[in-house]
């Protein structure tokens, strides 16, 4: 480790030298350029061009002849997506099979800004073109939701008017929900190491991004459970006469009651609204003695009790959401939960003591 003293020159500018050891090994001469770059812990890593480029450019292998088993080579593209790599290599030995074609041409139409560059019997190469710049973490966990949301309403309703159309256009958005997904982990994994990152992509405070993950992920399973329910319902297209239209309503609008606590969590997590969270955590026992009680009463009919138990899954997730709502707006009580939660300073008083004379 070197000592260097900062010195100024001019009026604003502070400058440090740099080691002459140093910029001899790497090639610096004068006017070449330099990439700074701020650590979270505070620190400044300086970087020669050549290097940055090199980092930019890291190429990761992956041998598509280990992957011996279904969908491993698949998880595997997409793992390396989410941890922020751009360039991935797909090779083979000999020859990639059709299987392993299959999966890659399959991800790669769910992973946004992952693009096939080359394609040869050997060897498929992946690169990856997202601007940061252009999302912001907020609007895709609000995107994500409203995917969610809509793949819930439309099985729904499609289960109440018997418009399975409308379920089958619910079952084809899953497909924009992991999209939306993986390329927000993208980002977020990618804040967590990158100051500059998260700052472009608005995840400045470092105490949320861990919640982000949870609700990112929560977000996904709703989008999942949504799907699986529509299609139930698809499923007892032929059972759906047998059922009486106010049982049919009875459960539409335990869906109601369900939408409420996923979009309002979502609202109370932005907004940091401590009351109404806590107002949607109190409605999810209401829902929940309802849903028992249609579980006792439902007809002896196919996937019923399934579609229930859907609903019965998004409804804890929206809960989950709500929860960390309220521990958003306990951060800081002066702003967001200060007519409920006040912090006071304490100051420490020492007795007093009279002298005796």
């Amino acid at each position: 480790m070197e000592i260097r003293r900062v010195q100024r020159v001019g009026h604003s500018t502070l400058t440090v030298s740099l080691p002459n050891e140093w910029t001899k090994e790497q090639g610096i001469k004068p006017k070449d350029i330099l990439f700074l770059i701020p650590e979270r812990d505070g620190s400044l890593k300086i970087m020669p061009r050549h290097v940055a480029q090199r980092e930019e450019a890291d190429e990761y292998i992956v041998n598509a002849d280990a992957c011996d088993e279904p969908g491993m080579l698949e998880r595997i593209i997409v793992g390396s997506y989410i941890l922020g790599r751009d360039v991935i290599r797909v090779i083979s030995a000999n020859r990639i099979g059709k299987n392993h074609v299959d999966e890659v041409r399959r991800i790669v139409q769910k992973l946004i800004g992952l693009g096939i560059l080359e394609e040869t019997p050997k060897n498929v190469l992946l690169q990856c073109s997202i601007d940061s710049t252009k999302f912001k973490l907020d609007m895709l966990i609000r995107r994500l939701a409203l995917i969610a949301s809509t793949i819930l309403s439309e099985a729904m309703l499609g289960f109440k008017d018997k418009n399975y159309d409308l379920v089958e256009e619910a079952i084809a958005r899953e497909d924009e929900a992991d999209k939306i997904y993986y390329l927000a982990v993208r980002l977020l994994l990618s804040a967590q190491v990158k100051p500059a990152i998260a700052e472009e992509v608005g995840m400045v405070d470092v105490i949320f991004i861990p919640a982000a993950r949870l609700i990112l992920q929560y977000l996904e399973l709703v989008a999942d459970y949504s799907e699986d329910l529509a299609r139930e319902v698809l499923e007892m297209e032929v059972y759906r006469n047998r059922l009486h239209e106010d049982f049919v309503n009875r459960i539409f609008h335990l869906s109601e009651l369900t939408q409420t606590i996923l979009q309002k969590s979502i609202e109370c997590l932005f907004a940091r609204e401590l009351k109404v969270a806590n107002q949607l955590l109190e409605l999810r026992k209401t829902l929940e003695i309802e849903s028992n009680r249609l579980v006792r009463e439902a007809p002896e009919i196919p996937y019923i009790r399934s579609i229930l138990s859907c609903l019965s899954k998004i409804a804890d997730k929206g809960a989950t959401i709500a929860e960390i709502a309220i521990n958003r707006a306990l951060e800081d009580p002066s702003r967001y939960a200060g007519n409920v939660v006040r912090a006071v300073k304490h100051v420490r008083t020492l007795p007093l003591t009279i002298e005796k004379k």
